[in-house]
């Protein structure tokens, strides 16, 4: 299993270094001087000029690629945000608890409505909540996040007044986007660990299961749901990533400081350095959550296990013969 990890985490690597060259150039090409922006439009143009030399901005773009992967890699600094003078990883560090959060919440409620709506649809194949939990299911797949969070401020916000329509200064601040995300992504799951589970329940080992007098739920919940849930971790995981990433419109409609807006923001006042930190950390909190579900994997699936466990055996067999 150790190996395993190992060379997933070994993956990793290059998809990194790609984000970093990927953001680094798409920056970089973006029209737009951050020196005039730091300055404002009626700076003179010798300030302006000082001000590029100093940043390191005159520098060819190899010379600032290079140098950028050199700090991020060897002294793990971000750089300095243009707009604040601060260290990014400060900046980036002091919003990502509020996203990480926001994801957290947004993802318990997604497996908890979406895996329960996929067992009792599949249970209940063709019946009336089927059919309702599926037209539900398509119809949070196709709904866009942000129509959804304006249509809920509008309704528990504005009319009913229940619950406030932005910010984040309290446990009641986070209902509303954590809804409005949740249930989307509940969707998603839904309809995975329905098609999944029924699946599983035609299996010859199901039907044995039930006729050895097994109780049904018994056969559900301990025979059945164990091996569909490998699917649906897979989208799990992927949609919990994708909300690290994506609750940016979520974070302007509701207006929570999270990392996606702090993101939005600075590209438009062209602040690089928080840019191409946010992005990468980004992307290395969606792998480090493939990375998890790919150990979960191994405890799910046991041929992962033994696929390991027997190359392991064949190199100590190896080992053996050699001396």
């Amino acid at each position: 299993m150790i190996r395993y990890i190992g060379k997933r985490l070994l993956m990793m690597v290059p998809v990194l270094l790609g984000v970093i060259v990927i953001v680094f150039t798409i920056m970089y090409l973006t029209p737009g001087d951050p020196a005039r922006m730091m300055l404002g439009a009626g700076a003179p143009a010798s300030a302006v000029e000082e001000l590029r030399e100093t940043l390191g901005l005159n520098d060819s773009y190899f010379v600032q690629l290079l140098r950028y992967i050199k700090n991020v890699v060897f002294r793990f600094d971000l750089g300095q945000s243009y707009a604040s003078n601060k260290p990014v990883i400060n900046e980036i560090l002091e919003r990502f608890p509020k996203t990480i959060l926001l994801a957290t919440l947004s993802v318990t409620i997604s497996v908890i409505v979406g895996i329960s709506m996929g067992i009792i649809s599949a249970t209940k194949q063709y019946s009336i909540f089927d059919k309702i939990a599926t037209s539900i299911a398509l119809l949070g797949v196709s709904m866009p996040t942000f129509w959804a969070g304006l249509m809920a401020v509008i309704i528990f916000s504005v009319h009913l007044r229940w619950l406030p329509a932005s910010g984040s200064y309290g446990w009641e601040y986070w209902i509303l986007p954590s809804l409005t995300l949740g249930l989307s992504s509940s969707a998603t799951i839904m309809r995975m660990t329905r098609s999944s589970l029924l699946e599983v329940i035609r299996q010859d080992y199901i039907r044995t299961a039930r006729a050895k007098g097994q109780n049904e739920r018994v056969v559900i919940i301990y025979h059945a749901l164990k091996n569909a849930m490998i699917p649906v971790i897979t989208v799990i995981g992927m949609r919990f990533g994708a909300l690290l990433g994506g609750s940016v419109l979520i974070e302007s409609v509701f207006a929570i400081s999270g990392l996606g807006k702090f993101i939005i923001d600075s590209i438009s006042m062209r602040d690089n350095p928080v840019v191409q930190g946010g992005v990468l950390l980004l992307a290395l909190s969606f792998s480090i959550c493939n990375l998890l579900v790919d150990i979960l994997y191994g405890f799910l699936d046991p041929r992962i296990k033994s696929q390991y466990s027997i190359s392991r055996k064949r190199g100590w067999r190896r080992n053996a013969q050699a001396q």
